[in-house]
C-alpha cells in the first residue's frame, strides 16, 4: 500500500491553488477605472515558464518591461563570497537538475556554470528607475552582517526607497539588517497570517503588508488605508480575481501571469 502524506507547506500550496482556481469561476464586473489604475501589477520573478524563460532571469523581467507592467518582485540570495544574486531558491537543482548551494558556491563558479543567474546589482542597473523593484530577501544565514549591508547599501544606491524600490521577507527580523533603510521601505509577507504581519507594520511603521488574497479580508485593507499603509494580495492570476482585488482597493497585485493582467486592466480602464 502506497502512503500519501503532504507536509504543511503542500496542504498550503494546494488549497491556494483551489483558491485561485475557484475565483476565477466568479464572474465579476470591472470596477471603476480609478480603482483599476491605482492597482499596480507586480511581475512575481517575471514573465516565466520555466521552460522558454526562466524565473528571476534577465529574459523574464525583459518581457515583464516590455508589456509596461508597473513592477518586478525579485528574491536575493549570497554567494559564498557574499554577492547577492536573484535566485528563489538555496541552490539551483528543480532549475537546473544540478544540486549546487548557492551559499556555498563563489560567483565565479555560479556565473560559469549557470549564467542566467543575474546579480542583484545586474537587474538594479538594468530596472533600477524604470520599473519599481520588490526586492524578496530570503531566510538563510548572514555570516558578514556588516559586509552584508555594505554590499546591499552600495547596490541599491541611487534609488529612491519606497518611491523606486520595496524590501520584502516572510521572516520580518531580516528588515534588522539594514537600518541604513527607512521604516517605509519594509513589506512583511504574511502569507496566511495576515493578522500578524499587519500589527508588526503597524508597530514598526512600514510601508504595509503582502499576502493571500483569500488572507487580506476587505476590513483590514480599509484599516492599514485609513493609517496610510498599503496593501498587496498574490497570486492574482485571472480576469475575475483582477477584479475582485482592484475593487477592494488593493495596492499591489503580484501576479504570476503580470502581462494578461497588465493588459486587462489597461483595458478595463
Amino acid at each position: 500500500m502506497t502512503r500519501f502524506s503532504l507536509t504543511a507547506e503542500g496542504m498550503e500550496r494546494v488549497l491556494l491553488r483551489l483558491a485561485n482556481a475557484t475565483t476565477a469561476r466568479i464572474p465579476r464586473t470591472a470596477p471603476a477605472p480609478e480603482r483599476l489604475r491605482s492597482a499596480r501589477i507586480v511581475s512575481h520573478r517575471g514573465e516565466h515558464d520555466n521552460r522558454r524563460r526562466l524565473e528571476n532571469s534577465l529574459a523574464a523581467f525583459d518581457a515583464a518591461a516590455a508589456a509596461g507592467v508597473w513592477g518586478i518582485e525579485l528574491d536575493v540570495r549570497w554567494t559564498r563570497d557574499l554577492i547577492p544574486v536573484v535566485f528563489h531558491d538555496p541552490n539551483t537543482a528543480r532549475l537546473f537538475d544540478v544540486d549546487m548551494a548557492i551559499g556555498r558556491t563563489t560567483l565565479a563558479t555560479l556565473k560559469n556554470r549557470f549564467p542566467l543567474i543575474p546579480t542583484l546589482p545586474e537587474v538594479i542597473e538594468r530596472y533600477g528607475g524604470r520599473m519599481h523593484l520588490m526586492i524578496e530577501i530570503k531566510p538563510e544565514p548572514y555570516p558578514d552582517p556588516a559586509a552584508q549591508r555594505r554590499r546591499m547599501q552600495a547596490a541599491l544606491r541611487g534609488l529612491a526607497p519606497a518611491a523606486q524600490f520595496h524590501l520584502m521577507a516572510l521572516n520580518p527580523g531580516l528588515f534588522d539588517l539594514f537600518p541604513f533603510l527607512p521604516a517605509r521601505t519594509f513589506i512583511p509577507i504574511g502569507r496566511l497570517r495576515m493578522d500578524r504581519v499587519g500589527r508588526m507594520a503597524a508597530a514598526r511603521g512600514w510601508a504595509g503588508v503582502a499576502g493571500h488574497f483569500l488572507a487580506t479580508s476587505s476590513g483590514s485593507v480599509k484599516r492599514h488605508h485609513r493609517y496610510g499603509r498599503c496593501v498587496g494580495t498574490g497570486f492574482v492570476d485571472s480576469k475575475h480575481c483582477l477584479f475582485r482585488e482592484a475593487g477592494r482597493g488593493i495596492d499591489w497585485i503580484f501576479t504570476n501571469r503580470a502581462a494578461r493582467m497588465q493588459s486587462i486592466r489597461d483595458r478595463a480602464s
